[in-house]
């Protein structure tokens, strides 16, 4: 599946930016500037940033002014672009531009898009909603599923069987749910020690 972007090539819809602690995965606890872009398709009905589903709801940024933005916050270090799901909008002029200007591109994507953009860092979130594409699933170096019910641990378990063995592995309790899925992550890593525990840090110590 393609992009769908329809806007300038210079030009993306941004819901929000901002500088912050990343708060899940890999690099939890890492100073980090998100960009988040607006359009998903996905539906996740648990997603807690609906409001990022409709790209036409949000104003678009052109890349010089994306750069601009984040290098009066920090001049290098760590850009995750998010969304929504970013994949959507082709990448790859956005990603050269904060390479160029030392920045570390890191993505958090559901993979369901063709990959566009050269990354540092990819963190793929397979969703049953929309499932990721396979040619996508070589560019993982983190796979990051959440724990709905129980029923995801089966299908973390098919993805993990498809990323590469470098892969990191990741379970995140869903926000809402986390009082009854923790203590069933919690088993379930300790049974499969090549998983690891990932938690919304940033929920926790209130910051975006």
């Amino acid at each position: 599946m393609t992009s769908i972007n329809q806007y300038p090539n210079d030009s993306l819809p941004v819901m929000e930016h901002f500088y912050t602690i990343q708060g899940e995965g890999f690099h939890q606890g890492k100073a980090a500037y998100f960009v988040r872009l607006a359009g998903c398709n996905v539906g996740c009905v648990w997603c807690d940033v609906k409001e990022s589903w409709d790209a036409n709801a949000h104003p678009l940024m052109t890349i010089s002014d994306i750069l601009s933005q984040i290098k009066s916050k920090t001049t290098s270090g760590i850009v995750v672009i998010t969304g929504g799901e970013p994949l959507m909008h082709p990448l790859d002029q956005l990603t050269t531009s904060l390479q160029e200007a030392g920045y570390e591109t890191n993505i958090e994507t559901s993979g369901s898009y063709t990959m566009s953009g050269a990354w540092n860092w990819v963190c793929l979130s397979p969703k049953k909603f929309k499932a990721p594409l396979d040619e996508n699933l070589q560019y993982a170096n983190e796979l990051k599923v959440v724990v709905f019910n129980e029923s995801d641990f089966k299908w973390a378990e098919i993805y993990a069987e498809k990323v590469g063995k470098n892969c990191k592995l990741y379970l995140q309790p869903e926000w809402d749910k986390s009082a009854i899925v923790m203590p069933l992550i919690v088993d379930y890593i300790k049974h499969h020690p090549q998983w690891e525990l990932s938690l919304q840090l940033h929920k926790f110590i209130n910051v975006p």
